[in-house]
């Protein structure tokens, strides 16, 4: 593994270009968000997405891995027409600690076993990975890095984390202690946007 530390405010610029060059090229990365630390792929690297399910021991179709993307703009080339009302409350709160479920379309489903008819997409609101997405080749599809027996344990020491995964996962991107906060998660594929779960975020 490779375990670069970032500044959270001033990432080197040459280090979050030697990632993105390896991540571009089929690497999985541990990276900070602005809630939970979270593992990841480029969206088209098919290997790479299987490959996590097993690092993690999550069933694809469960792992509930979600689209991380740089702007709104780029949302809409991989989900079905947003509507209005989605998007003025989209444009509101991201970047941002949510998670909004919305309609996938073809681009998407074509990755995933399991045709997804929707996908979780987040616009963190953290510097070294705003930064980061600006020089991949297409958006991240991460899940957030805990592990599942009888208690969900979530990971947000990078020390931690380099001990646990230091051999199964290519890049430990160290923007140092994390929280253990997860997104509310908003769903909007239906008549009425529904909160699945309360979490960091907060709707106004």
């Amino acid at each position: 593994m490779i375990h670069i530390l970032f500044h959270p405010v001033n990432p080197n610029k040459r280090d979050l270009k030697q990632v993105a060059d390896l991540i571009n090229n089929g690497a999985i990365a541990i990276f900070p968000t602005d809630t939970l630390y979270a593992m990841g792929c480029l969206m088209n690297q098919r290997q790479s997405i299987e490959k996590i399910g097993r690092i993690l021991g999550k069933k694809e179709k469960h792992s509930k891995m979600s689209l991380i993307c740089k702007s709104i703009s780029e949302v809409s080339k991989y989900t079905q027409q947003i509507d209005n009302h989605v998007f003025r409350m989209m444009k509101k709160h991201l970047p941002g600690p949510f998670t909004f479920v919305l309609k996938s379309n073809h681009d998407v489903q074509k990755f995933f076993k399991n045709s997804r008819s929707e996908i979780g997409i987040r616009i963190p609101d953290n510097q070294i990975l705003s930064e980061l997405l600006e020089l991949l080749d297409a958006p991240l599809i991460s899940t957030s890095l805990n592990t599942n027996g009888e208690e969900t344990f979530y990971y947000n020491d990078p020390d931690e984390i380099h001990d646990t995964f230091g051999k199964s996962v290519d890049i430990l991107i160290d923007g140092g202690l994390g929280t253990l906060e997860e997104s509310t998660v908003i769903d909007c594929t239906g008549d009425d946007v529904e909160v699945l779960r309360e979490g960091l975020g907060v709707l106004d």
